[in-house]
């Protein structure tokens, strides 16, 4: 099997690179942004590419490639199933909901007198969230009537920019006080606020919905599930100080401890319905029932100090969940050699 590999800097194709070296199996590298791509991959078995939400390139491709070559009957990484609700939370809702699984209560909206018909009848406060955006970009939490009622108005006149310049800003200078980051990412968030990204111009503003979910109070941080290869790991991610989200916080514990028999199992039932190759679950709690947020096939890697099998045992070591994807489109045989 000869697998194709669209490499780039700071994704996971080193990790692809270095795993297919290492256990030799015969890759190639390829340059999905050429006209050629699909003669580039003549002599290939499949397609590994990490393709981002924030590329305006990716964005305006990536899906329609490989799920063109998935047709074609080449393998690719993600699949359909795996990355058609890429940065899509209003398409994870109702997938979600499709197959039972327990979804933090959405409220999706394309009308706007509908949306302010809700907002008289409902409860506050609210997440508000748009389609798309991670690490907890623009997401808000929304305490009262009128400040819903003014994201529905600008949902449905002038729309979101896909880049939220002084949330953006707001978690330069938390990144900054934290040591996380240099001043200079600060100046440049500064800068920001007098001229937007090419994503954001790529994209155009979204507008024509709103989107919301319940608010679940008294958790002071997420947990985040991966499941890949039949393989459960785990990281649970604190709220950062004077916030209530935890994506993005680089809060970080992978004790096992943390983490009940209940939500690995939900997390192994829910990916096995979803059929992707690779999913990383939010989850938060509501009272004493875990609730998904919200799932992606891309995320950041860690070094993993151990995972559950479907029978919920532990194994203990060092897992590169990366490396991991590789397996997920590799013949049953070859992976049994791996």
């Amino acid at each position: 099997m000869k697998i194709a590999i669209h490499k780039k800097e700071g994704d996971f194709s080193s990790k692809w690179i270095s795993y297919c070296q290492k256990n030799k199996i015969d890759y190639k590298i390829v340059n999905c942004y050429k006209n050629s791509i699909v003669d580039q991959l003549v002599d290939c078995d499949a397609l590994m590419w990490h393709f981002s939400h924030s590329n305006p390139k990716d964005v305006l491709f990536a899906k329609q490639l490989l799920f063109s070559l998935q047709s074609a009957g080449k393998k690719v990484f993600p699949n359909f199933h795996t990355s058609w609700h890429f940065d899509d939370k209003v398409g994870q809702k109702y997938l979600l909901e499709a197959i039972g699984a327990p979804l933090v209560p959405s409220y999706v909206f394309y009308n706007k007198k509908k949306a302010l018909e809700w907002i008289e009848a409902t409860t506050f406060p609210k997440v508000f969230k748009l389609r798309k955006g991670a690490g907890s970009a623009h997401v808000k939490l929304i305490s009262n009537r009128s400040r819903a009622k003014k994201i529905v108005s600008k949902a449905f006149s002038s729309g979101f920019s896909q880049y939220d310049k002084f949330t953006n800003l707001k978690d330069r200078w938390y990144k900054f006080n934290s040591g996380k980051a240099d001043f200079w990412e600060v100046v440049k968030g500064i800068m920001r606020i007098f001229k937007t990204t090419n994503f954001a111009k790529v994209a155009g503003n979204e507008i024509g919905y709103v989107y919301f979910q319940d608010y679940l109070p008294n958790n002071d941080c997420d947990f985040r599930i991966v499941v890949i290869n039949d393989k459960a790991f785990a990281i649970k991610r604190e709220v950062r100080e004077g916030d209530f989200r935890a994506s993005g916080s680089g809060i970080k514990d992978f004790d096992r401890n943390s983490f009940n028999d209940e939500i690995i199992s939900i997390a192994f039932e829910v990916a096995d319905r979803l059929k992707m190759q690779s999913v990383a679950f939010d989850f938060l709690y509501d009272g004493m029932t875990p609730k998904i947020v919200e799932i992606s096939y891309g995320f950041m890697t860690h070094i993993y100090p151990g995972f559950w099998d479907k029978n919920l045992n532990w194994h203990e070591g060092s897992y590169d969940v990366a490396e991991l994807m590789v397996e997920t489109i590799l013949p049953k045989q070859l992976k049994h050699e791996h």
